[in-house]
C-alpha cells in the first residue's frame, strides 16, 4: 500500500476532489482522515482543505461561487492559476463512472495511514509500559473513517416526530392533493402521474414545477422526450395563462412574469434512454455547485431513462431498478421527485385507470409514495375534462376519484373535491359530454346507407 496519493496518479487525486463534492456522506466519511499533507500537488491540497474546511463551518459542500471568493484570496498568483485549471478538472469529473472506487480506495488509504500513526504512536507508549494507551490509540485509529450516521436514536427523538419539520413538504397546485398526501411530497419521496399516451402527463408535470417556483423553490426538470426550448413554452404558459399558440405575440408580458417569479427553473434536455439516473445526479452536483441547489427534481419521464449496468435484463426488471435508483436518489438529495409513467394502450378507453393498467413494471406502484393517473376519452378532450384517479398513497387513504378540468390552450389543471360545488358542475360536464359522444355517434351510424 503506497504511502503517497500521488502515486495513484493526477486523474485520480482530482477525483477524490469530485467525490468529496457530489456525496456529502464521503466528504463527512472522511473529513477528519483525508489530510492534505497526503497530496504533493499543492493546488489539489488546497482544494481538499477548502472543501473539508468549509463543510465543518457550515455543513455544506462549498459552491463555485464560494471557491471563486477562496482562490481569490490566494496570494500566489501561479498557485491560482493552477487552483482555477484543477477545479475546471473537478467538476468535468462529478460525472466520472469510477468515482465509487475512487472512494473506497481513498478511504482504505486514509484508514491504513491513521493506522501506521497509532502503531508508531503505540510504540513509544509500549516502552513506557502505558497498555490502556495502546489500546485506546489503537481503537481510535480502527473506528476510523466509519459511517457516522447510526440513523433514528428512537428514545432521544421523541419530540421531534411530533414537529411540523418532520416532513419539510414541496406542496402542489392542487389543494385537494395536498391534503391527501399531508402537505404534499417531501425529501426522498417519489410520485408519479401514470396515464396514456398524449393525454397529460408532461403538463401534469409541469404544473407541479411552476406552482414550486412560484413559491420560491428552485426546480430541475428533465426532459427525455420534449425539446428543452418546447418545455420552457410549456412553463410559459402555465406562468401567463397565455395559450401556447399565442406566446410568440406577447413575449413582453411573458418576460414581465418570468423575471417577477420567485423561485428559479431550469430545464434538462437528455436524449431518450441516454441518460441514467447517475446522469442525472451528477447534473445536480454540477447545478449545486454553481449555487442551484434543487428543492424539487421532475423527470419527463422516468420510463425513458436508461438502466444502469442492465443489459439483457427484462424491461420490466430494467424498469423496476430504475424507480429503487430514482427514489434512492430522492432520499440523497433530500427532495422530492415527481416522474411520470405509461400505462398501457387498453387504458385509453378506461373511464378510471387502475394500477393493473400501468404499463411494464407493477413494481413502480410498490416503490413510489403517490401514485394518481389520469383518464381523458374523447369527450373528455373535446370538453376539456378528465378523471383522476388515487392509486398508491402512503400518507392517507387511496382509491378515489376526481373530476379535473383542464384548459387544453395552455395546459392550466384543476383538481376538485367530488362533492363540492365545482366537482359537481365538472362531473356534469363529463357526464354531458359522454352523452353527447353518444347521441353524435347514433346519429352517424343512423346516417349510414344500408347495404
Amino acid at each position: 500500500m503506497s504511502d503517497r496519493l500521488s502515486d495513484y496518479g493526477y486523474s485520480f487525486q482530482i477525483k477524490i476532489v469530485s467525490a468529496l463534492l457530489r456525496d456529502s456522506s464521503f466528504l463527512q466519511q472522511v473529513h477528519d482522515i483525508l489530510e492534505g499533507s497526503y497530496f504533493e500537488n499543492d493546488s489539489i491540497r488546497w482544494l481538499c482543505e477548502s472543501v473539508i474546511s468549509y463543510h465543518l463551518k457550515y455543513k455544506e459542500s462549498p459552491t463555485l461561487e464560494v471557491f471563486k471568493v477562496m482562490s481569490s484570496e490566494v496570494e500566489d498568483t501561479v498557485l491560482k492559476t493552477q487552483i482555477v485549471d484543477n477545479l475546471k478538472d473537478v467538476i468535468a469529473n462529478l460525472e466520472a463512472t469510477d468515482l465509487e472506487f475512487v472512494k473506497s480506495q481513498t478511504i482504505d488509504f486514509c484508514k491504513n495511514q491513521n493506522l501506521k500513526k497509532a502503531i508508531m504512536t503505540s510504540v513509544d507508549l509500549l516502552q513506557s509500559g502505558d497498555y490502556d494507551g495502546i489500546k485506546t490509540t489503537i481503537d481510535t485509529a480502527m473506528k476510523a473513517g466509519t459511517e457516522r450516521n447510526i440513523g433514528l436514536e428512537y428514545a432521544d427523538n421523541v419530540k421531534e416526530r411530533y414537529t411540523v419539520n418532520v416532513r419539510d413538504c414541496v406542496p402542489t397546485e392542487w389543494e385537494v392533493i395536498n391534503n391527501l398526501a399531508d402537505g404534499g411530497l417531501a425529501g426522498g419521496e417519489l410520485g408519479v402521474f401514470v396515464a396514456p399516451a398524449g393525454i397529460g402527463k408532461s403538463w401534469a408535470l409541469a404544473n407541479v414545477g411552476a406552482h414550486a417556483v412560484k413559491k420560491g423553490k428552485t426546480v430541475v426538470h428533465y426532459t427525455l422526450e420534449l425539446n428543452q426550448n418546447y418545455v420552457g413554452l410549456r412553463y410559459d404558459s402555465i406562468f401567463t395563462g397565455i395559450s401556447a399558440q399565442e406566446l410568440k405575440y406577447n413575449i413582453d408580458d411573458v418576460e414581465k412574469v418570468v423575471n417577477n417569479l420567485k423561485g428559479e427553473l431550469i430545464v434538462k434536455y437528455f436524449p431518450t434512454k441516454g441518460a441514467t439516473v447517475n446522469s442525472l445526479a451528477a447534473h445536480i452536483e454540477k447545478c449545486r455547485i454553481q449555487g442551484k441547489k434543487p428543492d424539487m427534481v421532475i423527470v419527463d419521464y422516468a420510463d425513458l431513462l436508461r438502466g444502469q449496468g442492465l443489459n439483457n435484463r427484462e424491461v420490466r426488471h430494467e424498469l423496476g431498478n430504475i424507480y429503487e435508483d430514482l427514489r434512492g436518489l430522492a432520499g440523497e438529495l433530500d427532495v422530492p421527485i415527481w416522474t411520470a409513467s405509461q400505462a398501457n394502450r387498453s387504458a385509453i378507453n378506461e373511464e378510471i385507470i387502475q394500477a393493473d393498467k400501468i404499463a411494464e413494471s407493477y413494481s413502480k406502484i410498490m416503490i413510489a409514495d403517490f401514485v394518481i393517473s389520469l383518464s381523458r376519452k374523447l369527450e373528455d378532450k373535446t370538453a376539456n375534462t378528465g378523471r383522476w384517479h388515487l392509486i398508491k398513497n402512503r400518507f392517507g387513504p387511496d382509491g378515489i376519484t376526481f373530476p379535473s378540468k383542464m384548459n387544453a390552450g395552455n395546459g392550466h389543471i384543476e383538481i376538485y373535491e367530488p362533492n363540492s360545488a365545482q366537482g359537481q358542475e365538472t362531473q356534469q360536464e363529463i357526464n354531458q359530454g359522454s352523452e353527447y359522444i353518444r347521441k353524435m355517434l347514433k346519429d352517424k351510424f343512423a346516417n349510414m346507407p344500408q347495404q
